[in-house]
């Protein structure tokens, strides 16, 4: 696949359309690369501070990939004031729309050192190109 073909058609969605979080809870959105390698496409994902079982991937309606969680903050004093505040903190949700041509549900992911990669590889071609529907003749 083209990477010209794969941009054009790569979605990410920075405000899910149907979110699992609550409309009155706010979230953040993590920095996300995608990108297309000779055996796929790499969906790489910077979450610092997490562990992976506060981290959930799912398959949504078949080409789109939903990666939420919640990145506690255990060092924030109670009463304190920020003189920069850039880290962002608590409940996340991104949703990344998949160009066709690869395959989900064959996806794995890890999480080493901050960040969550997930290697989704090509859709193996179809062992049937098209078929052929013989109409008898006379009927329309």
């Amino acid at each position: 696949m083209a990477l010209n073909k794969v941009s054009t058609s790569l979605h990410y969605v920075k405000r899910p359309q149907s979110s699992s979080l609550d409309s009155s809870e706010t979230y953040w959105v993590p920095n996300t690369d995608v990108y297309v390698t000779e055996g796929g496409l790499v969906i790489k994902v910077e979450l610092a501070g997490m562990r992976k079982e506060d981290l959930e991937v799912l398959m949504v309606d078949g080409n789109r990939l939903k990666i939420s969680g919640h990145r506690p903050d255990g060092c924030r004093a109670p009463k304190c004031t920020f003189l920069v505040m850039e880290i962002n903190y608590g409940a996340f949700e991104s949703v990344i729309e998949l160009p066709s041509g690869y395959d989900l549900s064959q996806a794995k992911a890890t999480y080493q050192n901050g960040f969550l990669r997930i290697d989704v590889p090509e859709q193996a071609p179809s062992s049937q190109k098209s078929i052929s529907v013989s109409i008898p003749s006379g009927e329309s």
